[in-house]
Parts: C-alpha cells; sequence; structure tokens
C-alpha cells in the first residue's frame, strides 16, 4: 500500500544553503515532510529526538572527514535510509560510501526527476525491510506464545531467565521465580468437556497478564502450570503480588454455556539472593519445592521457598530410604 508523502519524514544535510534549497525543493513536490540543516552540531543534536526515514548528505558536510560522519550515522540505519549527494564522481569515493551503509549515491549536479525517482526507491525498499523485520518478530512470537494463554510458553523461558539473573546479579537486584499451580483441575476435565478446560486456562492466562507488568515474563509451563519472573521486586512486593493474583482466581467464577465453576491457585516462589551463584534451573526448582509445599499445606496458598525446611525434607526422605533398605535386606 503506497504511504502518504506527508507522512515521510526526510533530514537533507549540507553546509552550502543554495544547494540544500536545490536538494530540498523537488522533495517539496513530492509533499515529504523535510527538514533541512547545514549545521553539524545542530544536525546531532536534531537526530536525537527526531529519527527520519531518510537521510540525504553530502559527505563533505562535516567539518571533519566525510567518511568518518557517513560512518556515524551507521547506528540510524537500521530503520534509516542513507542517499549520499557529491560532486565527487570518482569510482573509489562511490565504492567508500555505499560501503560504509549509504544506500545510493548520486552524483550532482543531478536531475530533479531522477533524483526523486532514486528517493521513491530507495523508501520503498526500506518498507520492504521493515516489513520483513515486522514478520520476523511475529514469527518468533508464534514460536514463543503459547496459544491457548496468551503467555509465553518454555521454549525460551529459561534463556529469559539467564538474562534476568545476570542482569540483577549486575545491578544487586533481585529476580524471582513464582510457579503456579491450578488446584484440583482435574476435576474440571472430569465434570465438564476438555473445550470448557481450555476456556478456564484461556481466562487464567488473560487474569495473569493483566497482573504482571510489561518488565515481567509470564509463561505456561504446561498443563495447568503457570511460571512467572518477576525483576526488581522486593520480597514484599512479591509476596502482595501473588496474593494478589490468588485472590483474583478465586473470587473468579469461570462460566461458559452451561458449565461453570470456581477454582483457587497454589503458589510457591523463590528468590536470587546477593551473595549466591544460582543457574536459572536451580531457582525454578526451588520454586516448585515451594509449590509443592503450598499444595501439602491444603492448597489455595502462597508459601516462599525456605532452604531449611528443603533440609529436613531431605532428612526424612533419607530416613525412609534406609527404613526400605533394611526391610530388603532383611527379607
Amino acid at each position: 500500500m503506497k504511504k502518504d508523502p506527508k507522512n515521510r519524514s526526510i533530514l537533507v544535510l549540507d553546509e552550502d544553503p543554495e544547494t540544500l534549497e536545490l536538494m530540498m525543493e523537488p522533495l517539496r513536490w513530492e509533499g515529504y515532510d523535510v527538514r533541512g540543516l547545514t549545521s553539524f552540531h545542530e544536525a546531532n543534536e536534531f537526530l536525537n529526538y527526531w529519527k527520519p526515514q531518510m537521510i540525504i548528505v553530502d559527505p563533505e558536510f562535516s567539518d571533519e572527514d566525510g567518511l568518518k560522519y557517513l560512518n556515524s550515522l551507521a547506528g540510524y540505519l537500521d530503520t534509516t535510509s542513507l542517499l549520499v549527494v557529491s560532486s565527487n564522481a570518482s569510482t573509489d569515493r562511490i565504492t567508500q560510501c555505499l560501503d560504509l551503509g549509504a544506500s545510493d549515491y548520486i552524483v550532482s549536479p543531478f536531475v530533479p526527476l531522477e533524483f526523486l525517482a532514486r528517493v521513491r526507491s530507495q523508501l520503498r525498499f526500506r518498507d520492504a525491510k521493515e516489513e520483513l523485520l515486522e514478520a520476523n518478530q511475529k514469527l518468533q512470537e508464534l514460536v514463543e506464545i503459547d496459544d491457548l494463554t496468551g503467555l509465553f510458553n518454555m521454549r525460551s523461558i529459561f534463556q529469559k531467565l539467564e538474562f534476568e539473573i545476570e542482569r540483577g546479579r549486575r545491578f544487586n537486584r533481585p529476580v524471582t521465580v513464582v510457579m503456579i499451580d491450578m488446584d484440583h483441575f482435574k476435576s474440571v476435565n472430569d465434570g465438564h468437556d476438555h473445550l470448557f478446560g481450555s476456556y478456564v486456562l484461556s481466562e487464567v492466562g488473560k487474569i495473569i497478564r493483566a497482573s504482571t507488568r510489561n518488565i515481567d515474563i509470564p509463561a505456561r509451563y504446561g498443563g495447568d502450570e503457570f511460571l512467572i519472573v518477576l525483576s526488581e521486586t522486593p520480597l514484599s512486593g512479591v509476596e502482595h503480588f501473588c496474593e494478589r493474583l490468588r485472590k483474583r482466581v478465586e473470587q473468579r467464577t469461570f462460566a461458559q454455556g452451561k458449565d461453570s465453576i470456581k477454582l483457587t491457585l497454589s503458589i510457591g516462589f523463590s528468590t536470587t539472593k546477593d551473595t549466591e551463584q544460582i543457574t536459572p534451573k536451580e531457582l525454578v526448582r526451588r520454586a516448585d519445592m515451594a509449590l509443592y509445599t503450598a499444595k501439602g499445606q491444603g492448597r489455595n496458598r502462597v508459601v516462599s521457598y525456605d532452604i531449611n525446611s528443603e533440609k529436613d525434607r531431605r532428612l526424612e526422605q533419607s530416613a525412609i530410604n534406609i527404613i526400605f533398605d533394611r526391610k530388603r535386606k532383611t527379607a
């Protein structure tokens, strides 16, 4: 679809006001949103808050080496086309500019209609590149997003968690993993059809999305289990978040057609400690242990990971294993 020229932003840079006007005039004929500057320093300031779709520049615009200035524009070229207009028609100069990221090189003096055709061509190319980036982003979302709940799936969650743990370690900020399991979810599928079960999971996904911030990472862990990564949240904030989420689900009646049900959540969480080196899998395991404790204490509650409780559980399990070993030996 052809875009309105008024929505096309173009920045023209040339130290000579007359030459600048010669380039801007045909662009105005087309109706582009054109800005022109003759100052190198003013251009740098301008680019801090205005992001043009195209920059048209004479390399000699800068007081410094022209190629060095072109190289300084490299950071803008992911979303901006760069056209070079110069009276230097040498092959070496053209090659150097194109190698530095210029989309096209126009030798001046130029024919205005040809100049406009080259501008349109590069804008079309930019549009195609932008559409490709958007398509790739959507494809990435399809790979990472769970269709049913709209939350992340587990394909990339450990990679994201590893990044958050490293970032938290660098800036001395906590990272928390929250594990969530729906209590007695089997009753949903046993007492209703599976479509209703899918509906409930979808609605819980909506509640989780509405409860989390943009910096949080909510995911469907599998089945009726969910995982949420909370960054830069103190313990009191984590407890408040978990309790609020638990109450939101507890107070909700899930109803679709003739089917309706009330459900609760069991929640366990674990938070990184300043002096501890911990892997993503270990942090998830600890949150899962806390969830296991919440289930064992009667469900519909929030439990924080306690390393002492885990030690007691291991000692208890060791004692049970010793008893079984003795029985096997005396059998």
